[in-house]
């Protein structure tokens, strides 16, 4: 595609209303060399995610921690999969170790279980072909963690290059300083300008345009509970930062003047009590500033992204419909029926906080206010480790009736569409079976489905 269908694309395409792209198509053309790949899966993500997300009343989804739990959500019904960064760091890195989610994993760890879930979830499409069931989508889009980047901008552009070669349909950044990177359910989280933020999605969008895929770009931001800027060269930000005045009360600038320093406004301001040391920024020992975490700065920022991003999430620290209701008033008074994304996150105990008929219609209602993708993080890593857990409990104590219980579930689930319970099958054995017929001329004798156990018990 050549600039000037490019700039019609952007200028006529629903799909970019209200998309803002600081750059000009000259300028992804120069950067895409003299051979266009086509990034066939992640282009066909992108373009049934963003279908789905204004189709559907909403989305659920949830964390895939392997590419055999991706399989059984496709199968369950689910029409997308969620891939975390906090799980690849628990749990499925390249770097094989065990971290909590602070980006200390190598950044290609969540492309590459992309690429793992793309495999799995194009192996069983490829087994169902042969025996004549292709009604099912099994390449159901991918939302895929970026988490705050990695680093700076050119870390960025990579990253979501790299996603976009595994085929994700979608990919969140965060606002958060990299370097500092917690959980959203964490203490001590960092936030970059907003301006800075931006650059940061605006170097996604441009790896996205470069490869030509209309990759479904989402901004979150973690400026609900985040409590530390890097720094104030943002006046979007200023508002929001607390400091020490005279009185010894923490407030922000504001409130300080609203407060303490009406009396003494003049024609020269509140600036001369700054000068005079009336109030004071309050600054860490490391040099970031303090800021005041709430709903209020969460508006602005995400107010700030929406013209660069297709979906707004603001990561929140308890499941709370009213505050929920509110984030979206604030975006969508100004950006009407801009998506929203919500983690319904296992960091919060539900019981807790909410009643039955409250958990029930919880997504329902996200719904109805325009979060149009609900999802539970980590799901996949909770199934995982309690199933594991029980199993092998019982297994301690009981022996294999302990295991028998379990595979007398599976041959339960069979009736619901369950197939991993004969699971040389379920892998692709037959597939492969029928790769060696058709080598051989269908005269192979070493097929490994014939006399097989699970061909004569199963």
């Amino acid at each position: 595609m050549d600039a000037e269908k490019l700039k019609k694309d952007w200028e006529t395409n629903p799909r970019w209303k209200g998309i803002l792209r600081p750059y000009n198509p000259e300028d992804v053309v120069s950067l895409r060399g003299s051979i266009q790949i086509d990034y066939t899966l992640a282009k066909l993500g992108a373009e049934n995610l963003w279908k789905l997300l204004n189709t559907e009343s909403f989305i659920r989804a949830m964390g895939a921690l392997t590419g055999h739990q991706a399989v059984q959500m496709a199968e369950a019904g689910l029409k997308a999969i969620y891939v975390s960064g906090w799980q690849v760091a628990a749990d499925n890195n390249v770097a094989k170790q065990t971290y909590p989610d602070q980006s200390l994993y190598p950044s290609n760890s969540v492309p590459e279980l992309v690429r793992r879930i793309n495999a799995a979830l194009k192996r069983e499409d490829e087994k169902q072909s042969i025996t004549g069931k292709t009604g099912k989508d099994w390449l159901v889009p991918i939302m895929a963690d970026a988490e705050a980047g990695f680093g700076g901008t050119l870390n960025a552009f990579e990253l979501m290059k790299a996603m976009i070669e595994a085929g994700a349909g979608g990919v969140h950044f965060e606002d958060q300083l990299g370097s500092e990177k917690k959980c959203g359910h964490l203490g001590g989280k960092v936030l970059v300008p907003t301006s800075q933020f931006i650059r940061t999605l605006t170097a996604a969008r441009l790896a996205a345009d470069v490869l030509n895929v209309p990759t479904v770009l989402v901004a979150r931001t973690d400026a609900e509970a985040a409590t530390l800027l890097t720094t104030e060269i943002d006046d979007r930000d200023k508002p929001f930062i607390l400091g020490k005045a005279y009185t010894g009360e923490e407030m922000t600038f504001s409130e300080a003047v609203s407060k303490l320093y009406a009396d003494k406004w003049n024609n020269r301001g509140i600036r001369r009590g700054i000068q005079e040391g009336s109030w004071t920024p309050y600054r860490t020992p490391e040099g970031y500033y303090r800021v005041k975490a709430g709903m209020d700065q969460a508006i602005v920022r995400g107010l700030a992204y929406a013209p660069y991003a297709d979906v707004v999430w603001c990561e929140t620290a308890k499941p709370d419909l009213c505050e929920a209701a509110l984030f979206a008033k604030g975006i969508q008074e100004k950006y009407p029926g801009k998506p929203l994304m919500y983690n319904c996150s296992p960091s919060f105990n539900w019981k807790q906080k909410l009643g039955d008929k409250e958990i029930a219609e919880f997504q329902e209602e996200l719904g109805k206010m325009g979060y149009k993708f609900n999802f539970i993080t980590l799901a996949g890593w909770h199934d995982l480790n309690n199933a594991m857990f029980e199993l092998a409990t019982a297994y301690d104590k009981e022996g294999m009736p302990a295991y028998v219980r379990l595979q007398e579930k599976e041959f339960e689930n069979q009736k619901r569409g369950y197939k991993a319970v004969k699971h040389q099958e379920f892998v692709g054995t037959g597939y492969f079976d029928k790769v060696a017929q058709i080598i051989s001329g269908g005269k192979s004798s070493t097929t490994a489905m014939e006399g097989s156990t699970e061909k004569e018990q199963f």
